[in-house]
């Protein structure tokens, strides 16, 4: 399977190659992050106090090695073991446990996530929860799907239709923390928890905002094709698309109406 050659995001064969070694990334995620689901872990505290366990560590170190092995010249950016050839055209975004505070507390709603980036442009996203058996896969240009079907956004067009997600209010600055609550209390429905998942329930149709601060580019990058496939839209706190360089303030919505509304409250705010 090894290629050098720059992906052509208009070559169907292209596309599905990676695409589907994507989707086997996916599957070492769901299998090895279950080995460790619900046992007893040592936890480690990262520089910035986050947790991290064996199962982030080798669950990473998997992915890592079969993307070496299949495209040994390919960029790679991962949570837990660094970067390596960033620079490169052909670029992978690991998030090998994406909510480690919900597995290590037991709650299912941890992921995995894989991003495939080409000249900086996110091009593949997949969103696998692995304790939940559901998946998501965004590839651009094509109906994101959710496992294996496709899916939708809502069609919801004002806040005040709205059901408005976020992971922790404790993501948030002191400043971030005001205008969520500006913009959350206008919501019909204001929930916290969900890590990932929110984006794929987003995309799903059953929720209609997902906004966030302090992300990483591997917390985002994989959320962007699965998002757009759906019909939603996702971008900074100022309405930029999300690249590599993004300041990790995250917004996404189930309509580009409603996504304006938020992005004119945000900056009406102070953002």
């Amino acid at each position: 399977m090894k290629q050098n050659k720059m992906l052509d995001i208009t070559d169907n064969e292209s596309v599905a190659q990676f695409t589907q070694f994507a989707l086997e990334l996916a599957d070492i995620g769901r299998k090895n992050a279950m080995k460790y689901f619900r046992k007893t872990l040592k936890i480690d505290n990262k520089p910035d106090r986050s947790p991290v366990t064996i199962a982030d560590r080798e669950v990473e170190m998997k992915m890592r090695s079969l993307i070496g092995e299949n495209y040994p010249d390919h960029g790679i950016f991962g949570e837990e073991h660094g970067q390596e050839n960033v620079d490169h055209p052909q670029l992978w975004v690991l998030d090998p446990i994406d909510g480690t505070k919900s597995f290590v507390t037991g709650m299912p709603t941890f992921g995995s996530l894989i991003s495939f980036l080409v000249a900086g442009q996110p091009t593949i996203g997949v969103l696998e929860m692995p304790a939940l058996n559901e998946r998501w896969l965004g590839v651009v240009g094509k109906p994101t799907l959710f496992n294996q079907d496709p899916c939708q956004t809502s069609s919801c067009k004002t806040l005040e239709q709205a059901k408005i997600y976020a992971t922790s209010i404790d993501m948030f600055s002191d400043a971030e923390r005001q205008i969520y609550y500006q913009v959350s209390s206008l919501a019909a429905i204001r929930r916290f928890g969900g890590d990932c998942y929110s984006y794929g329930l987003l995309a799903s149709g059953h929720i209609d905002v997902v906004m966030e601060s302090t992300l990483e580019p591997y917390d985002y990058l994989a959320l962007v094709p699965v998002v757009q496939g759906a019909g939603g839209v996702i971008t900074d706190w100022s309405g930029k698309p999300l690249d590599l360089h993004s300041a990790g303030n995250v917004l996404a919505s189930a309509t580009p109406e409603l996504h304006q509304q938020v992005l004119d409250l945000i900056a009406k705010n102070g953002g």
